[in-house]
């Protein structure tokens, strides 16, 4: 066997023995760098209906090489998934890197409210929202853990629309819509994000402390909330280029033009409590230095 293909990967000897043969250029390019061995990834999954996809996406998940805990959430699917998570539960737990918490909703509340459940239920040292479909790939999720793993960011967004990553083709509507709200978020938040909507948002422990016990919102509207609270607290926040293979509306799609007008309402309600927290914090600041 190849010694290299016998070191797990981002654990030191790995490490090293890429850089001896890359160098210190070519790692920093391809992400090739160290995970510390108590390292814990939070990767929290709200579930509704999907149970075509979903035993795929958790293989998909296990895989990633990092030491994991997988936070399911069923937001009370009515289509048999949650008899693969109430069977997921029966198998054995001894899986060193992906430990399984498996959470249920009695009624269906929404995507933002199975979010809500999840991070409160998460104790990693890194947050990861992840989607129970197929339309974001974890094997990503490595590259966007480095900014927050070697202290250069505390918060990392995936954007879709950065360009050099495979995008699936689709609605043109959906598209501009993103930009609008993108940008009418990035207005209230003052930020420069390109995608505000993308579903991979990693947060470090510390600013998830910060933020979970005010989350309020049920459906869709989590996505600008939550870039609204971390635009209101003193954070380096990263952008990443993501892949996407977005679905059709009947191959399962949810979103539609009502959670947009709800995302708008999101971003004003939210963006206008950032901009005072950012005002009273600048007052704040100005104070202690006279």
């Amino acid at each position: 066997m190849d010694p290299v293909q016998s070191l797990r990967p981002y654990s030191p000897e790995w490490y090293e023995h890429l850089h001896g043969i890359l160098g210190e250029a070519a790692c920093r390019q391809l992400g090739i760098y160290t995970i510390p061995d108590n390292f814990m990834l939070s990767v929290v999954i709200p579930v509704y209906n999907e149970r075509k996809t979903l035993m795929q996406l958790l293989d998909r998940v296990r895989e990633v090489p990092v030491r994991k805990e997988i936070v399911l959430v069923d937001d009370c699917s009515k289509d048999g998934t949650r008899d693969l998570l109430k069977s997921l539960e029966q198998q054995p737990g001894d899986d060193p890197m992906n430990r399984l918490s498996i959470q249920y909703h009695d009624v269906n509340k929404g995507k933002g409210a199975a979010v809500r459940t999840g991070l409160n239920r998460a104790t990693g040292d890194v947050f990861i929202i992840q989607d129970a479909d197929l339309e974001y790939d974890p094997s990503e999720i490595p590259r966007l853990l480095q900014p927050i793993i070697q202290g250069q960011a505390d918060v990392v967004f995936g954007s879709r629309f950065l360009g050099d990553q495979p995008h699936r083709v689709l609605y043109y509507w959906h598209s501009l819509g993103n930009k609008v709200l993108t940008t009418f978020s990035n207005l209230m938040t003052n930020l420069n994000l390109t995608d505000m909507e993308t579903c991979y948002k990693l947060f470090s422990k510390e600013i998830m402390q910060q933020i979970a016990p005010y989350l309020q919102q049920e459906r869709f509207g989590i996505e600008p909330e939550l870039t609204a609270r971390v635009s209101a607290i003193p954070c380096r926040i990263f952008e990443m280029s993501i892949s996407y293979h977005g679905r059709t509306y009947d191959e399962g799609k949810k979103i539609g033009i009502k959670d947009g007008f709800s995302a708008l309402w999101c971003i004003v309600k939210y963006g206008t409590q950032s901009i005072l927290a950012r005002r009273r914090a600048k007052q704040a600041r100005l104070r202690a230095e006279r």
